[in-house]
């Protein structure tokens, strides 16, 4: 079938073997050819920024890491624990998006709504990764480089860190409750 600039739908439903009853034009609705795009799409979401999250807060807690390293080389162990929790975030994007690849298939199974729903799925988790990333970033900076001038510090640092890590978290409780939902078909 040649493209030509104008549409033929009696060519087109011929095409994608339909008849012209309302219960193929529903289903033609229901499973449309793009309707995989927004699963790929959550999948490409949860992933990409839960790893920029991940990343930032790696690197600016990793600037704060070399400030301390200068000035007390003893407290390098206790100041890496910003880097292990701004990696964990990345973990939960990789959870989520393992689980909405599992679901992926061709349009004629997979509906335009669980498409949606796994759009969300992923953006929930991937924008609550990105801003978990943010915060244990400028916490685990600032946190690191006071430590090393008052080691009393380090409990309430670590206590911050928790609060911005349970964002990613809930950010991943959301996705995988959105991956379980069932919508009737």
């Amino acid at each position: 079938m040649a493209y030509n600039g104008s549409v033929d739908v009696n060519e087109l439903m011929e095409s994608l073997k339909l008849n012209e009853s309302v219960q193929s034009l529903t289903r033609l609705d229901r499973y449309p050819p793009y309707s995989p795009f927004y699963g790929i799409m959550g999948v490409v979401c949860s992933s990409v920024f839960s790893s920029i999250g991940a990343a930032y807060g790696t690197a600016v807690s990793g600037t704060g890491i070399s400030a301390t390293a200068v000035m007390r080389p003893e407290m390098i162990m206790k100041s890496i624990i910003p880097v292990v929790m701004a990696g964990i975030i990345a973990i939960y994007g990789l959870v989520v998006s393992v689980l909405l690849s599992g679901e992926l298939g061709p349009s004629t199974q997979y509906s335009l709504p669980t498409g949606y729903m796994h759009l969300g799925a992923g953006l929930a988790t991937g924008l609550c990764g990105l801003a978990a990333g943010y915060a244990v970033g400028e916490v685990g900076d600032t946190g690191v480089r006071h430590i090393s001038e008052q080691p009393r510090l380090f409990i309430g640092m670590i206590l911050i860190l928790i609060f911005a890590e349970v964002l990613g978290l809930y950010g991943l409780i959301i996705g995988i409750y959105l991956y379980t939902v069932n919508i009737r078909t």
